[in-house]
């Protein structure tokens, strides 16, 4: 299961509105890359791809493809914002060890 904050599900149904993409679902994926070897990915796309995992939270549709759900699964996406700094943050109990700014990881 992927699991995305009541923030995030905002801030992602808000980039959709001032990037003209209401309507689409979000892709959460990995890359090869990042200080630890694997980097997060998110991307809005209008329909799943062939043997994509669905999940639909707070109105908002999630797609993940199989490789990527490997790493993927139980992960909790937050956002926050302060007065320094302001982005999603990924809370992944499969990673072994993570970059020191939070958007990489090895398992």
């Amino acid at each position: 299961m992927i699991q995305l904050t009541e923030q995030a599900i905002e801030k992602a149904k808000n980039l959709m509105v001032s990037n003209n993409k209401a309507g689409c679902g979000l892709r959460i994926g990995i890359s090869g890359g990042g200080c630890s070897g694997l980097s997060y990915k998110m991307d809005f796309e209008e329909k799943p791809g062939e043997g994509d995992r669905v999940f639909e939270m707070g109105g908002l549709k999630i797609f993940v493809d199989p490789k990527a759900y490997l790493y993927l699964n139980n992960i909790t996406i937050d956002f926050h914002s302060d007065m320094m700094s302001s982005g999603f943050t990924f809370n992944n109990p499969n990673a072994k060890t993570t970059c020191g700014c939070g958007t990489s990881f090895s398992v």
